[in-house]
């Protein structure tokens, strides 16, 4: 369905709420990664250029209650450095105080709310408290896509209570790219699916079974196959309860004729740290496995080396999910190699949010994927086909 758009606006002199997403990273009050809020930037300069009265809103964290480590006032003066001008940070998000500064508001100028998620009423979406937030509002925009999944008062309940309610910039790129992009695909398409469980992305799965020419599993996901497939996997972390679901998964890719290629070889330690000493399996079709006493923590040099040839082949890429632990860098040598071969080849490459963005970012190539979303659970249930909530509350075009 066409929602409106942040594009169709007259904001001039309005008071505009707008939902962003600013649950970034801390380390000691510091911001580590502030590409959520880079990411809101292009709305946020086109609504107080368009003279808007802006109010932003976002959670950070799950606090219980009013938690100063949970304050926003570090997106609020990373928002002012990064837009030359100063956002105020209110002391609530619907106090009395905090209304008396959205009503001293001049167009052009910004307020940040205080973290909604001080109010157990945002997560459940209470009217009253939706009301609240919504306050004086004209127009409501929602770039806040990493929240879309949620119906939560400041995604979907203030919705109620406002004119006009628009997707902002960012949301309507990750619309046109994770649904609009991938309804026809340029072929072959290739899907890359990584993470721990089987049970987190088998709906995901399915639903891309209907059009994917090619699946990559790496990951602790990988494991499970090969278990179910009756490969000794050693202590490498396995869903025991869900062999079964892998088989049938396999057994559906082969009868829709779907390659689905699971790692040849798997790289394997016996201590979970930095710098430890790694091996190779021998390939699993050969006669590999993994020993009793060591664990699978990345994907094999003969499946980097097969899943770098058939990402080549590809036109249209959709990742999702790390090879191995990547975080710990002798680890990683197969998200890297895979984040790598993406950012060489000439196709549509979509990293489809959570650690897959993590380590894009890791690698520094950010820059040569056509589209990163910032979405985690919101990217994982769009490509399941499901209607997010923060989507379908906005208005009709």
């Amino acid at each position: 369905m066409a929602k409106l758009s942040i594009r169709d606006l007259d904001v001039n002199g309005k008071e505009v709420l707008m939902r962003v997403d600013f649950n970034v990273p801390l380390e000691d009050g510091a911001i580590t990664d502030d590409t959520r809020i880079q990411g809101a930037v292009p709305s946020i300069k086109h609504l107080i250029a368009g003279g808007a009265k802006l109010v932003l809103a976002s959670h950070l964290g799950r606090p219980k209650g009013h938690d100063a480590k949970f304050s926003l006032a570090p997106a609020a003066a990373r928002l002012s450095e990064i837009l030359g001008q100063e956002v105020k940070l209110a002391p609530d998000c619907i106090d009395a105080d905090t209304a008396a500064l959205r009503a001293e508001l001049q167009p052009g100028q910004v307020l940040l709310l205080e973290n909604t998620r001080y109010y157990p009423a945002e997560e459940a979406n209470d009217p009253d408290f939706a009301e609240a937030l919504a306050g004086s509002a004209e127009i409501y925009v929602n770039d806040a896509f990493g929240t879309a999944h949620r119906a939560h008062a400041s995604t979907e309940g203030v919705t109620h209570f406002v004119g006009q309610s628009a997707m902002g910039f960012l949301m309507e790129r990750e619309l046109e790219y994770l649904d609009g992009k991938l309804q026809d695909p340029e072929r072959p398409f290739l899907v890359i699916m990584g993470g721990a469980k089987v049970s987190d992305k088998i709906q995901v799965i399915s639903k891309l079974m209907e059009k994917a020419d090619a699946f990559l599993i790496g990951g602790a996901m990988a494991n499970t196959f090969r278990k179910a497939q009756g490969f000794k996997t050693g202590k490498s972390r396995v869903e025991a309860d869900k062999l079964d679901l892998a088989l049938e998964i396999l057994a559906t890719a082969k009868s829709k004729g779907v390659e689905f290629l699971l790692p040849a070889d798997t790289r394997i330690t016996q201590e979970f740290k930095e710098g430890a000493e790694t091996k190779c399996t021998g390939v699993y079709e050969e006669g590999g496995e993994t020993p009793d006493d060591w664990e699978g923590i990345d994907i094999g040099d003969k499946a980097i080396e097969a899943f770098v040839k058939e990402i080549a082949k590809a036109k249209t890429i959709i990742w999702n999910g790390p090879m191995g632990v990547f975080e710990i860098d002798s680890f990683g040598k197969g998200t890297k190699a895979v984040a790598e071969a993406m950012a060489k080849s000439d196709a549509v490459t979509i990293v489809g949010g959570g650690d897959s963005v993590t380590a894009v970012n890791k690698y520094g190539l950010d820059d040569d994927m056509t589209f990163i979303s910032t979405g985690g659970g919101a990217s994982l249930e769009l490509l399941e086909g499901k209607v997010l909530p923060g989507v379908a509350a906005l208005s009709e075009a």
